[in-house]
Protein backbone atom coordinates (compact mmCIF):
# COMPACT_ATOMS: atom_id res chain seq x y z
CA UNK A 1 0.00 0.00 0.00
CA UNK A 2 2.95 2.38 0.39
CA UNK A 3 3.26 2.77 -3.37
CA UNK A 4 -0.45 3.44 -3.70
CA UNK A 5 -0.27 6.07 -0.97
CA UNK A 6 2.78 7.75 -2.49
CA UNK A 7 0.92 7.94 -5.78
CA UNK A 8 -2.14 9.21 -3.90
CA UNK A 9 -0.14 12.01 -2.31
CA UNK A 10 0.99 13.12 -5.76
CA UNK A 11 -2.56 12.91 -7.14
CA UNK A 12 -4.00 14.84 -4.22
CA UNK A 13 -1.63 17.78 -4.44
CA UNK A 14 -1.68 17.88 -8.23
CA UNK A 15 -5.45 17.99 -8.28
CA UNK A 16 -5.53 20.54 -5.49
CA UNK A 17 -3.24 22.96 -7.29
CA UNK A 18 -4.82 22.43 -10.72
CA UNK A 19 -8.52 22.53 -9.81
CA UNK A 20 -9.21 25.94 -8.29
CA UNK A 21 -12.94 25.33 -7.87
CA UNK A 22 -12.54 22.07 -5.95
CA UNK A 23 -9.67 23.50 -3.90
CA UNK A 24 -11.68 26.57 -2.92
CA UNK A 25 -14.67 24.41 -1.97
CA UNK A 26 -12.44 22.11 0.10
CA UNK A 27 -10.96 25.06 2.02
CA UNK A 28 -14.35 26.68 2.59
CA UNK A 29 -16.12 23.50 3.72
CA UNK A 30 -13.29 22.54 6.05
CA UNK A 31 -12.94 26.03 7.51
CA UNK A 32 -16.63 26.62 8.20
CA UNK A 33 -16.99 23.18 9.86
CA UNK A 34 -15.12 24.44 12.94
CA UNK A 35 -13.64 20.98 13.42
CA UNK A 36 -10.21 22.42 14.31
CA UNK A 37 -9.06 24.50 17.31
CA UNK A 38 -7.15 27.30 15.58
CA UNK A 39 -5.63 28.62 12.37
CA UNK A 40 -2.46 26.56 12.75
CA UNK A 41 -4.42 23.35 13.26
CA UNK A 42 -6.63 24.27 10.31
CA UNK A 43 -3.61 24.54 7.99
CA UNK A 44 -2.16 21.25 9.23
CA UNK A 45 -5.51 19.52 8.81
CA UNK A 46 -5.91 21.01 5.34
CA UNK A 47 -2.59 19.55 4.21
CA UNK A 48 -3.57 16.12 5.53
CA UNK A 49 -7.01 16.34 3.88
CA UNK A 50 -5.40 17.02 0.49
CA UNK A 51 -3.09 14.02 0.91
CA UNK A 52 -5.86 11.69 2.05
CA UNK A 53 -8.15 12.82 -0.79
CA UNK A 54 -5.53 11.72 -3.30
CA UNK A 55 -5.12 8.39 -1.55
CA UNK A 56 -8.86 7.75 -1.83
CA UNK A 57 -8.34 7.96 -5.60
CA UNK A 58 -5.15 5.89 -5.84
CA UNK A 59 -6.53 3.03 -3.72
CA UNK A 60 -9.81 2.77 -5.66
CA UNK A 61 -8.86 0.03 -8.13
CA UNK A 62 -7.07 -2.03 -5.50
CA UNK A 63 -9.94 -1.67 -3.05
CA UNK A 64 -12.50 -2.96 -5.57
CA UNK A 65 -10.46 -5.48 -7.55
CA UNK A 66 -7.87 -6.99 -5.19
CA UNK A 67 -8.47 -10.64 -4.19
CA UNK A 68 -10.61 -11.03 -1.12
CA UNK A 69 -7.77 -12.65 0.79
CA UNK A 70 -5.70 -9.49 0.38
CA UNK A 71 -8.58 -7.30 1.53
CA UNK A 72 -8.97 -9.52 4.61
CA UNK A 73 -5.27 -9.07 5.34
CA UNK A 74 -5.49 -5.28 4.99
CA UNK A 75 -8.45 -5.00 7.38
CA UNK A 76 -6.39 -5.39 10.53
CA UNK A 77 -8.92 -4.16 13.08
CA UNK A 78 -12.68 -3.96 13.48
CA UNK A 79 -14.67 -2.24 16.23
CA UNK A 80 -18.38 -2.59 16.75
CA UNK A 81 -19.26 -5.65 14.67
CA UNK A 82 -21.20 -6.96 17.64
CA UNK A 83 -23.70 -4.14 17.03
CA UNK A 84 -24.29 -5.56 13.54
CA UNK A 85 -24.86 -9.06 14.89
CA UNK A 86 -27.26 -7.72 17.48
CA UNK A 87 -29.16 -5.76 14.82
CA UNK A 88 -29.57 -8.85 12.66
CA UNK A 89 -31.18 -10.90 15.41
CA UNK A 90 -34.80 -11.58 14.61
CA UNK A 91 -34.23 -11.56 10.87
CA UNK A 92 -34.35 -7.79 10.46
CA UNK A 93 -32.70 -6.08 7.53
CA UNK A 94 -29.82 -3.67 8.12
CA UNK A 95 -29.16 -0.28 6.51
CA UNK A 96 -25.45 0.57 6.56
CA UNK A 97 -24.70 4.29 6.46
CA UNK A 98 -21.25 4.66 4.89
CA UNK A 99 -20.37 8.33 4.27
CA UNK A 100 -17.51 9.71 2.14
CA UNK A 101 -15.09 9.01 4.96
CA UNK A 102 -11.99 6.85 4.73
CA UNK A 103 -12.30 4.10 2.11
CA UNK A 104 -15.88 3.47 1.01
CA UNK A 105 -15.05 0.36 -1.10
CA UNK A 106 -13.05 -1.22 1.72
CA UNK A 107 -15.99 -0.74 4.09
CA UNK A 108 -18.30 -2.27 1.47
CA UNK A 109 -16.06 -5.28 0.90
CA UNK A 110 -15.55 -5.94 4.59
CA UNK A 111 -19.29 -5.81 5.18
CA UNK A 112 -20.23 -7.76 2.06
CA UNK A 113 -17.82 -10.51 3.03
CA UNK A 114 -19.94 -11.26 6.10
CA UNK A 115 -23.54 -10.90 4.95
CA UNK A 116 -25.58 -10.44 1.75
CA UNK A 117 -25.23 -6.78 0.75
CA UNK A 118 -26.80 -4.50 -1.88
CA UNK A 119 -25.00 -1.20 -2.49
CA UNK A 120 -26.59 1.97 -3.85
CA UNK A 121 -24.44 3.83 -6.37
CA UNK A 122 -24.90 6.94 -8.48
CA UNK A 123 -24.73 6.17 -12.20
CA UNK A 124 -21.62 7.91 -13.62
CA UNK A 125 -22.08 10.56 -16.28
CA UNK A 126 -19.36 8.94 -18.37
CA UNK A 127 -20.79 5.73 -19.84
CA UNK A 128 -17.45 3.93 -19.84
CA UNK A 129 -17.24 4.18 -16.04
CA UNK A 130 -20.44 2.25 -15.29
CA UNK A 131 -19.15 -1.18 -16.43
CA UNK A 132 -16.04 -0.57 -14.29
CA UNK A 133 -18.18 0.16 -11.23
CA UNK A 134 -20.43 -2.86 -11.80
CA UNK A 135 -17.44 -5.14 -12.37
CA UNK A 136 -15.96 -3.94 -9.08
CA UNK A 137 -19.20 -4.81 -7.32
CA UNK A 138 -19.22 -8.30 -8.84
CA UNK A 139 -15.63 -8.86 -7.79
CA UNK A 140 -16.53 -7.76 -4.26
CA UNK A 141 -19.48 -10.17 -4.18
CA UNK A 142 -22.12 -7.48 -3.60
CA UNK A 143 -25.18 -6.44 -5.61
CA UNK A 144 -25.20 -2.95 -7.10
CA UNK A 145 -28.37 -0.83 -7.24
CA UNK A 146 -28.46 2.39 -9.31
CA UNK A 147 -29.72 5.56 -7.64
CA UNK A 148 -33.07 5.61 -9.44
CA UNK A 149 -36.55 4.21 -8.88
CA UNK A 150 -35.55 0.68 -9.93
CA UNK A 151 -32.57 0.80 -7.63
CA UNK A 152 -34.68 1.91 -4.67
CA UNK A 153 -37.09 -0.96 -5.34
CA UNK A 154 -34.10 -3.31 -5.34
CA UNK A 155 -33.01 -1.95 -1.93
CA UNK A 156 -36.52 -2.35 -0.56
CA UNK A 157 -36.76 -5.99 -1.70
CA UNK A 158 -33.40 -6.78 -0.11
CA UNK A 159 -34.48 -5.32 3.23
CA UNK A 160 -37.76 -7.21 3.18
CA UNK A 161 -35.76 -10.43 2.69
CA UNK A 162 -33.88 -9.58 5.87
CA UNK A 163 -30.66 -8.70 4.01
CA UNK A 164 -28.44 -5.64 4.29
CA UNK A 165 -28.01 -2.58 2.10
CA UNK A 166 -25.35 0.15 2.08
CA UNK A 167 -25.50 3.72 0.85
CA UNK A 168 -23.61 7.02 1.21
CA UNK A 169 -25.95 9.14 3.36
CA UNK A 170 -24.06 12.41 2.75
CA UNK A 171 -24.64 12.44 -1.00
CA UNK A 172 -26.87 15.33 -2.07
CA UNK A 173 -30.11 13.95 -3.60
CA UNK A 174 -32.11 15.38 -6.46
CA UNK A 175 -34.77 18.01 -5.83
CA UNK A 176 -37.50 15.45 -5.07
CA UNK A 177 -35.50 13.26 -2.72
CA UNK A 178 -34.44 15.48 0.14
CA UNK A 179 -35.15 18.09 2.78
CA UNK A 180 -33.00 20.82 4.29
CA UNK A 181 -31.16 19.92 7.50
CA UNK A 182 -28.16 21.44 9.22
CA UNK A 183 -24.75 19.88 8.56
CA UNK A 184 -21.69 21.35 10.31
CA UNK A 185 -23.51 24.61 10.92
CA UNK A 186 -24.91 25.12 7.42
CA UNK A 187 -28.15 23.95 5.79
CA UNK A 188 -27.55 21.00 3.47
CA UNK A 189 -30.04 19.25 1.22
CA UNK A 190 -30.26 15.82 2.85
CA UNK A 191 -31.65 12.55 1.55
CA UNK A 192 -34.98 11.28 2.89
CA UNK A 193 -34.36 7.78 1.49
CA UNK A 194 -32.84 6.40 4.70
CA UNK A 195 -35.81 7.41 6.82
CA UNK A 196 -38.33 6.10 4.29
CA UNK A 197 -36.62 2.72 3.91
CA UNK A 198 -36.26 2.31 7.65
CA UNK A 199 -39.89 3.12 8.37
CA UNK A 200 -41.15 0.90 5.56
CA UNK A 201 -39.18 -2.17 6.69
CA UNK A 202 -38.27 -1.69 10.36
CA UNK A 203 -34.62 -2.23 9.45
CA UNK A 204 -31.79 -1.51 11.86
CA UNK A 205 -29.42 1.40 11.19
CA UNK A 206 -25.65 0.95 11.41
CA UNK A 207 -23.15 3.72 10.64
CA UNK A 208 -19.56 2.93 9.76
CA UNK A 209 -16.38 3.69 7.87
CA UNK A 210 -12.96 2.25 7.03
CA UNK A 211 -10.09 4.38 8.35
CA UNK A 212 -6.68 4.31 6.65
CA UNK A 213 -4.05 3.53 9.24
CA UNK A 214 -0.72 5.42 9.36
CA UNK A 215 2.31 4.11 7.48
CA UNK A 216 0.14 2.06 5.09
CA UNK A 217 -0.55 -0.55 7.76
CA UNK A 218 -4.05 -1.27 6.47
CA UNK A 219 -7.52 -0.26 7.61
CA UNK A 220 -9.53 -0.04 10.78
CA UNK A 221 -13.25 -0.70 10.36
CA UNK A 222 -15.71 0.87 12.77
CA UNK A 223 -19.45 0.28 13.17
CA UNK A 224 -21.93 1.85 15.55
CA UNK A 225 -25.64 1.39 16.05
CA UNK A 226 -27.97 4.31 15.26
CA UNK A 227 -31.24 4.72 17.21
CA UNK A 228 -34.30 4.35 15.00
CA UNK A 229 -36.78 6.02 17.32
CA UNK A 230 -37.65 9.51 16.06
CA UNK A 231 -35.01 9.15 13.37
CA UNK A 232 -35.02 11.97 10.82
CA UNK A 233 -32.69 13.87 8.50
CA UNK A 234 -31.36 16.12 11.26
CA UNK A 235 -30.34 13.06 13.28
CA UNK A 236 -28.80 11.51 10.16
CA UNK A 237 -26.53 14.52 9.69
CA UNK A 238 -25.54 14.46 13.37
CA UNK A 239 -24.53 10.81 13.01
CA UNK A 240 -22.33 11.68 10.02
CA UNK A 241 -20.80 14.62 11.89
CA UNK A 242 -19.87 12.35 14.81
CA UNK A 243 -18.12 9.93 12.46
CA UNK A 244 -16.26 12.72 10.66
CA UNK A 245 -15.01 14.17 13.96
CA UNK A 246 -13.37 10.83 14.69
CA UNK A 247 -11.34 11.01 11.49
CA UNK A 248 -11.64 14.53 9.95
CA UNK A 249 -8.61 14.30 7.65
CA UNK A 250 -10.18 11.42 5.69
CA UNK A 251 -13.49 13.09 4.86
CA UNK A 252 -14.00 14.30 1.27
CA UNK A 253 -14.42 17.99 2.07
CA UNK A 254 -14.23 18.96 -1.60
CA UNK A 255 -17.63 17.36 -2.27
CA UNK A 256 -20.31 19.94 -3.08
CA UNK A 257 -22.42 19.05 -0.04
CA UNK A 258 -24.18 22.42 0.14
CA UNK A 259 -25.37 22.69 -3.43
CA UNK A 260 -28.98 23.49 -4.26
CA UNK A 261 -30.53 20.89 -6.57
CA UNK A 262 -32.69 22.40 -9.28
CA UNK A 263 -36.21 22.85 -7.96
CA UNK A 264 -35.31 22.34 -4.30
CA UNK A 265 -36.98 24.66 -1.81
CA UNK A 266 -34.75 27.42 -0.51
CA UNK A 267 -36.44 27.86 2.83
CA UNK A 268 -37.96 25.72 5.51
CA UNK A 269 -40.15 26.71 8.40
CA UNK A 270 -37.88 27.12 11.38
CA UNK A 271 -38.49 30.22 13.43
CA UNK A 272 -39.01 33.33 11.32
CA UNK A 273 -37.61 33.00 7.83
CA UNK A 274 -34.59 30.87 8.54
CA UNK A 275 -32.57 31.21 5.34
CA UNK A 276 -31.00 28.04 4.09
CA UNK A 277 -28.35 29.51 1.87
CA UNK A 278 -26.14 31.10 4.45
CA UNK A 279 -22.70 31.77 3.03
CA UNK A 280 -19.81 29.81 4.42
CA UNK A 281 -17.17 31.58 6.46
CA UNK A 282 -14.08 32.28 4.39
CA UNK A 283 -10.76 30.77 5.47
CA UNK A 284 -7.77 33.05 6.12
CA UNK A 285 -6.50 34.36 2.80
CA UNK A 286 -3.74 32.21 1.34
CA UNK A 287 -3.32 30.35 4.63
CA UNK A 288 -3.73 27.09 2.73
CA UNK A 289 -0.42 27.68 0.96
CA UNK A 290 1.79 28.41 3.94
CA UNK A 291 4.23 25.61 4.64
CA UNK A 292 2.15 23.31 2.42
Amino acid sequence: MRWYYRLGTFIGWTGYRCSRVDAARLRANLYQSGIYSGDREYRALLREVVTQSGRSVSEWLKAWYAPQAEIDRLCVECAGWESVEMARRGGRGVIFLLPHLGSFPIAVRYTGRRLPLTVLYRVPRERWRQPVVLAGGRNAGVSMAPADLKGVEQLLRALKRGEAIALPPDQAPNSKGGVWAEFFGRPAYTTTLVKKLQRATGAALIAGFAERLPEAKGYRIEYRSVPTENFDEAMLNRVIEDLVRRCPSQYIWSYNRYKTPRGALRRRSRGKGWKLHQRAAKPPRKSWFRRA
